[in-house]
C-alpha cells in the first residue's frame, strides 16, 4: 500500500452495505475502489486478478461453494490483499472473533460502527499486522 492511495475491493453479499461503503468513499479520491464481490469466491478471484492493497470482507456471506476460512486466508495472502473483516456480531463476540482470525483479518470492525472507524482503518492497517478490534474508536 503506498502513502498515498489504498485499492480496495468490497466482499459483502448485502448490496445495501456495500452502497453505504461505496458512500462513506465518496469524498476519499486517494482510496481507489476496485470493485465488489458478493461471495466468498467472487471475492478470491477478483482480488486475484485486481490485486487490492485491501479486502474488506463480511465475514457471514452465504456461498455455495463452501469455501473455508484458511482457503480465503492464504488465497487473499497469495495476492498480496490484506483482509479487514466486518460483521454485525460485533467485536467481543469470541466466535467472530476466531473467524476473522482464520480470514487472517488485520482489522474487525462492526459494520454498525462503519460510519466513524472505516476510512482510518484502511489507513492504519498498512502500520500493523495485529488483530485489532474496531480500529478507529
Amino acid at each position: 500500500m503506498t502513502a498515498h492511495n489504498v485499492r480496495l475491493l468490497i466482499a459483502d453479499d448485502a448490496a445495501v452495505i456495500r452502497n453505504a461503503i461505496k458512500r462513506l468513499l465518496v469524498d476519499q479520491p486517494s482510496i481507489e475502489l476496485l470493485g465488489e464481490a458478493e461471495n466468498f469466491k467472487q471475492a478470491i478471484s477478483m482480488a486475484t486478478a485486481l490485486k487490492p492493497d485491501v479486502v474488506l470482507l463480511d465475514l457471514h456471506m452465504p456461498d455455495d461453494s463452501e469455501i473455508k476460512p484458511g482457503i480465503v486466508k492464504e488465497q487473499l495472502s497469495v495476492c498480496g490483499s490484506k483482509v479487514v473483516a466486518m460483521s454485525l456480531s460485533g467485536q467481543e463476540d469470541s466466535e467472530t472473533r476466531k473467524l476473522a482470525e482464520g480470514f487472517g483479518a488485520v482489522a474487525m470492525l462492526d459494520k454498525a460502527e462503519l460510519h466513524d472507524v472505516l476510512i482510518s482503518t484502511l489507513w492504519r492497517i498498512s502500520q500493523s499486522d495485529e488483530l485489532t478490534p474496531n480500529e478507529g474508536k
